[in-house]
């Protein structure tokens, strides 16, 4: 039997998926002919297709090595150096096959992979539409195409671009779950369900599918239902770190404290955040004197909700050392139970422990009965306080209400816990009550965009971090917020708060009643439907109209 005759024969095994044969077949080749090319170039595809990808790239470079001027070498080389996430290899891998092949649509499709894995987004457009120009029913560049422009915010040609792989190949599952991402973040969550739904109906076995379909339906408020299809993600794949974060999320809001929390540690694996320290993670024991670094982490309102451990921490015998932002270091210094504060990004002092702020929860085991909810546990400065008093005797008088209506944009959640200004007109126009700006950043825009905002008295530019903002509150009677760092910053000083509650709101605010244990002078005001804040300012208006300070 030839070469020839040899590979034609592995080639058919190689077809058939009988991989062990045809990798026999490749082996005995190379025991003659030890740079025979094509049996080396697809040993590599071999052990590519086993997730052996050292190995592979190892083969397919021998086989370049022998003969550098076969373009299916450098593009199968190229799709193993995308799964290494050898990105700018594996695109230069396709820049060699295309000036080998530049008519191959397989090549563009495979260097837009590799543009995408390097952010180079409208250069992966680009090489996914010539793909499809070279062969216009090609599915998988339909389908890449739409993953690319959802990511550039271009839903509407995301969702056209999915939906045209899924009329060339109805049972395309991947496809299904990329065309239900499009569809949910345009908005359209009932079009998005149906979508993950028939993946799954495909491939039963897709864990994605399902901790999608959990992810739409924890946004509708289908709370039961959603820790359901996270958990048959969860047996899916095991290992599957985001279906375990979202169902922690989903547990927590229905305060499933002791099944939650442990879950809601899967959020280090999602991110490339996590602490790097020799030293251990504390447990919660009796330490003795030990020095623990309890670090910030999440936003500026999850380190204001979540320094009350310091105290308990303490009481367990910890030197808290506390790490937080430059704008809360200020604030943090009069904390119960924190001996030092460290600005984030500066040395750190010798310590001993070390704990995340929200991993302290699980390290106390906190149960909603035994929530450390006593306040205030953070306060302003005097000094600050009377520059405030000052500045607000030049006001006339009448009730002073603070407001808050957004919150940080890059917040996962921001679509639905933010309200515009706008909608807060009805509010303003109330008689006796001054109202003062607590938006800072983002949001505070629109006091020059409406007609009516001009009544709110804006003294934010005398704000410079969150003792500030503290002592400022101070002379507040009420404040009123989104779901945002203020409302924790009023609820954490023991100030009267009433916090504006989307219709499935963030985990810790729990799915009813008008009252939290994390802040006892806290009063929830809570959509009865997604999107309608209109009735719930209604609600606050009448409120403060019935409120006797």
């Amino acid at each position: 039997m030839t070469i020839a005759e040899a590979i034609g024969l592995a080639l058919q095994h190689h077809g058939a998926g009988r991989l062990a044969e045809a990798e026999s077949i490749y082996r005995q080749i190379l025991s003659v002919h030890r740079q025979e090319e094509n049996s080396l170039h697809l040993l590599g595809v071999i052990a590519h297709s086993r997730g052996q990808l050292q190995d592979a790239a190892d083969l397919i470079g021998r086989a370049i090595a022998v003969n550098p001027g076969v373009g299916e070498f450098h593009n199968n080389l190229a799709l193993v150096l995308t799964a290494q996430g050898k990105y700018e290899e594996a695109a230069a891998e396709c820049r060699r096959a295309l000036e080998l092949k530049p008519d191959s649509p397989e090549v563009h499709n495979n260097f837009g992979n590799a543009l995408r894995s390097q952010g180079r987004l409208e250069e992966a457009i680009a090489a996914y539409r010539t793909a499809l120009r070279y062969r216009p029913a090609y599915v998988e560049a339909h389908n890449n195409l739409g993953v690319v422009l959802r990511s550039c915010k271009r839903m509407d040609e995301a969702i056209a671009a999915c939906r045209t792989a899924l009329q060339l190949n109805p049972y395309f599952a991947e496809a299904y779950i990329n065309l239900g991402t499009a569809l949910k973040d345009h908005g359209e969550m009932d079009a998005a369900l149906i979508a993950y739904q028939k993946a799954v109906q495909i491939k039963p076995d897709l864990a994605e599918g399902y901790n999608n379909i959990g992810d739409v339906l924890a946004d509708s408020g289908q709370i039961d239902g959603a820790i359901a299809a996270f958990d048959r993600a969860i047996a899916l794949k095991p290992d599957y770190v985001e279906a375990k974060f979202n169902c922690s999320l989903s547990l927590l809001l229905l305060g499933n404290f002791a099944r939650g929390w442990p879950l809601y540690e899967a959020r280090w694996a999602m991110v490339d955040k996590k602490p790097n320290f020799s030293q251990p993670m504390w447990d919660g024991r009796i330490v003795d004197g030990l020095s623990l670094l309890v670090h910030a982490e999440q936003g500026m309102g999850d380190s204001i909700q979540f320094i009350r451990y310091a105290k308990l921490a303490a009481a367990r015998g910890a030197k808290v050392i506390s790490e937080c932002p430059q704008t809360l270091v200020e604030l943090f210094r009069k904390v119960d139970g924190v001996a030092e504060i460290v600005t984030t990004g500066d040395p750190l002092p010798p310590f001993d422990l070390h704990v995340p702020m929200l991993s302290q929860p699980l390290v106390f085991q906190t149960r909603r009965e035994t929530i450390p909810g006593d306040v205030p546990y953070l306060f302003a400065d005097p000094i600050r306080c009377e520059s405030w008093q000052r500045r607000f005797g030049q006001d006339r008088a009448g009730l002073r209400v603070g407001l808050a209506w957004a919150g940080n944009l890059e917040h996962s959640r921001t679509r639905w816990r933010n309200i515009s200004l706008e909608m807060l007109l009805p509010l303003l126009a109330m008689e006796g009550v001054n109202f003062y700006s607590l938006q800072i950043g983002s949001g505070a825009e629109q006091l020059q965009q409406f007609t009516g905002a001009e009544t709110i008295i804006d003294y934010t530019t005398y704000i410079n971090d969150f003792a500030d903002t503290a002592a400022f509150m101070m002379g507040l009677d009420l404040v009123i917020s989104v779901d945002t760092a203020v409302a924790h910053l009023a609820g954490a000083l023991g100030r009267v708060v009433w916090t504006l509650l989307p219709f499935v709101p963030d985990w810790r605010w729990g799915l009813e009643g008008d009252q939290t244990p994390w802040y006892p002078t806290m009063r929830l005001f809570r959509q009865r439907a997604a999107g309608e804040w209109s009735p719930v300012v209604g609600r606050v208006v009448n409120a403060l109209t019935e409120w006797d300070k």
